[in-house]
């Protein structure tokens, strides 16, 4: 892989952002997908740093979710907002987590995202349901960087 870009296909591009969109009917929640390369700084830093570039930390209720990927580097993060971090236990994430290291290890990356943004659409769906006057307040496309 010589480019974030050729992760992916764009089928399977479209595919994880459908599920994005299916796992956001059941909550208010917002997920996002972040692909990059490689990061010089520690993944959680930089997922971080992602979070805030893509405006996720302004979402009505601060429950946004970022899963970022660095490609190269073999790592990926799962960080929720602060609306998120103070309801829940420290272990949330961590059967979605566990959902894409099953795949990830198969090399079905596509099908770990799928997954992973489905089981973080339902744990969400617990603290925060969908409603009658939700809106999507941040794009479902795979960002990249």
């Amino acid at each position: 892989m010589s480019k974030v870009e050729d992760f992916l296909t764009p089928e399977e591009e479209h595919e994880i952002v459908e599920a994005i969109r299916v796992a956001e009917k059941n909550t208010s929640g917002e997920i996002r997908v972040h692909l990059e390369k490689t990061t010089a700084l520690d993944p959680f830093d930089r997922a971080l740093e992602v979070f805030h570039d893509l405006k996720m930390d302004e979402t009505q209720l601060k429950n946004g979710v970022l899963i970022y990927l660095a490609v190269k580097d073999k790592t990926f993060v799962i960080c929720g907002d602060q609306g998120i971090n103070d309801i829940v236990k420290n272990n949330f994430w961590d059967s979605t987590k566990d959902t894409m290291v099953a795949h990830f290890k198969n090399g079905n990356f596509k099908q770990g995202l799928v997954d992973g943004i489905l089981k973080a659409g339902e744990e969400l769906k617990k603290h925060f349901p969908w409603s009658e006057d939700d809106t999507n307040e941040l794009s479902n496309e795979i960002s990249k960087g």
